[in-house]
Parts: C-alpha cells; sequence; structure tokens
C-alpha cells in the first residue's frame, strides 16, 4: 500500500485478526514479564543500550499508537516517560486491553492491517523477543515454546495467560519440557 493511498476499514475478519495479534502480544509479553527477577527492569548488560523496562515503556507506546491508529490517526505516535517496572508492566496490559476493545468497537476503524502489522505489532513482538533475551542473560530465561500451540485467545489479554502448553527445555538434550510431568 503507498502512503499516499487512503487507508481502508478493516474487515471483521481484519479486526479478528487484529485481536488475535494483540493476544499473542499478550500471551508472549505475559511470559516475558512474570516471574522476572527483582531489579530486572533496570539491569544493562555490556553493549545493549536499553533497560528492559525502556523497552517494555517503547512497547507501551506502540501499543497506545495502535489504538490510535485504529481510530484514523497513523501519526499520533507519542514517547512517555518509563514510569518503574510495576508501572510499565500495568500500563502494557492496559495499552493491550485498550487496543483490544478498539478492535471490537462497532465503529468504522479507518485503519489498514497491513500497516498496522509492519509498525506497532511487529515492532512490538521484536522488544517483548529482547525482553526475554534480557531475561536469559540476567539469569532468569523464559522457557522457549511450541507457540502455535499455545492457548492464545483473542480478549485474553491481561496478565493471566493461560499454562505454556509444551515448553523447549533449556538443555540441548531434551527437546520439550511437558509442565504436567508426563
Amino acid at each position: 500500500m503507498a502512503d499516499s493511498a487512503p487507508p481502508t476499514t478493516l474487515s471483521d475478519r481484519d479486526r479478528a485478526l487484529l485481536r488475535h495479534m494483540v493476544a499473542t502480544l499478550a500471551y508472549r509479553g505475559g511470559k516475558a514479564l512474570r516471574g522476572a527477577p527483582e531489579g530486572f527492569g533496570d539491569i544493562q548488560p555490556p553493549g545493549v543500550k536499553n533497560t528492559p523496562r525502556v523497552l517494555l515503556a517503547h512497547v507501551g507506546d506502540l501499543l497506545e499508537w495502535a489504538r490510535r491508529f485504529c481510530a484514523g490517526d497513523e501519526d499520533a505516535f507519542t514517547i512517555a516517560t518509563p514510569g518503574t517496572w510495576d508501572e510499565e508492566v500495568t500500563r502494557f496490559f492496559a495499552a493491550l486491553d485498550a487496543l483490544d476493545r478498539a478492535a471490537q468497537s462497532p465503529d468504522p476503524m479507518p485503519a489498514s492491517l497491513e500497516r498496522l502489522f509492519q509498525a506497532p505489532i511487529a515492532d512490538a513482538l521484536t522488544h517483548i523477543g529482547q525482553i526475554a533475551l534480557l531475561r536469559r542473560i540476567a539469569g532468569a530465561p523464559v522457557l522457549g515454546e511450541s507457540y502455535r500451540k499455545a492457548e492464545i485467545v483473542a480478549g485474553r489479554v491481561g496478565p493471566d495467560q493461560a499454562v505454556p502448553g509444551r515448553e523447549f527445555a533449556l538443555d540441548r538434550g531434551a527437546i520439550w519440557r511437558d509442565p504436567s510431568g508426563n
């Protein structure tokens, strides 16, 4: 889509896909944020530009931009001053909830799903991955999993997410860790 082309109103299918993207961010983000060690938000390993807290604040900015984007204002990106780690975690889930509510609204949504994905959604996923990597560097790794089997449900955008189903083991000798012990 060229920059000069006007965005089209999202179809019901596009809205459903957007809601699934938002739920995916909640699931993956929740996994990266849950159980973070004390002080994790401010670690800064050598060579790393941004702390996890600053990255998470940027994700909050992206999600708030995505919500405004859905209302037709794709140029409304703002940069908030990062709060504490706990404040940014709360903001992350609140922004996901606001974006999910915008996707459910019966009001016309003059946005392009492609642009929403290529800019705020994909960028947010990238930064959630960086936070997960920083968890590993901090000695509190987040286990990978078969995300295609994850219980990701549109509308489930808060901190309470489904228990991971099939996670990868940390050591290379074992491939899966089944949380049920089987």
